[in-house]
């Protein structure tokens, strides 16, 4: 092999490498952003989870027949 052919396959390596870890940096990046929106996605589905038991516990310390829609219209 030659001198010329040698030092092109090492660029030709080199380049690829670089390219190699400016890909991983970026699906890190998307990585890191992405498990953020699912943190905040289950603290607004955890929220939304209690607000939905109190809910429920309100309507059930109602008693039956309490609820908005076991009331008959006005119109009845």
């Amino acid at each position: 092999m030659s001198t010329a052919f040698t030092h092109e396959q090492l660029v030709d390596l080199q380049t690829r490498f670089a390219f190699q870890e400016d890909n991983l940096q970026a699906l890190n990046d998307i990585v890191t952003r992405q498990q953020k929106q699912i943190d905040t996605l289950e603290r607004e589905l955890q929220s939304h989870r209690e607000k939905l038991g109190e809910l429920m516990q309100a309507v059930a310390d109602r008693g039956p027949g309490s609820a908005p829609m076991d009331e008959r219209p006005p119109h009845y």
